[in-house]
């Protein structure tokens, strides 16, 4: 029969040890604006915070932040990683954004409302989600 396993519950919500650990690799460069990339999809949302001419400086996820599964895709686990690289652009000194908004998951608008409430501005915010024109071929239809 063997040994029986005893599965512990360990991951409810944001681990906090994640988030300091995030919060300490926060580069030392000094600027005032930036580009804020938010790509949501129905299962993650990953944020990234670059300079004005693209390169990236810090990123986060919610799978980063240690939520699994179908928490990973909620507007609580988008904010929250909105919070993190909103305090990680405060502490680079960064006092407004541009937004780019991809994808049409759950934590969209939740992650900006996230990010604004550390105190930084937003100049504009523009959704380059990809739409397809025309997309796959149909399965042919089922012979039974």
């Amino acid at each position: 029969m063997g040994k029986k396993r005893i599965v512990k519950k360990t991951g409810e919500g944001m681990d906090s040890g994640k988030k300091s650990r995030a919060i300490s690799r926060t580069p030392k460069k000094k600027l005032d604006a930036g580009t804020l990339h938010i790509q949501s999809t129905y299962n993650n949302t990953k944020i990234l915070l670059a300079d004005k001419q693209g390169g990236a400086l810090c990123w986060s996820s919610s799978g980063s932040l240690g939520f699994k599964g179908a928490r990973k895709g909620t507007p609580f686990a988008a904010a929250k990683v909105g919070e993190l690289i909103g305090d990680k652009a405060a502490l680079m000194g960064i006092k407004e954004v541009d937004v780019v908004v991809k994808g049409v998951g759950a934590g969209r608008e939740s992650s900006i409302r996230g990010f604004i409430s550390r105190g930084i501005n937003l100049s504009s915010i523009s959704d380059q989600t990809p739409v397809p024109h025309n997309g796959p071929k149909p399965p042919k239809p089922r012979r039974v």
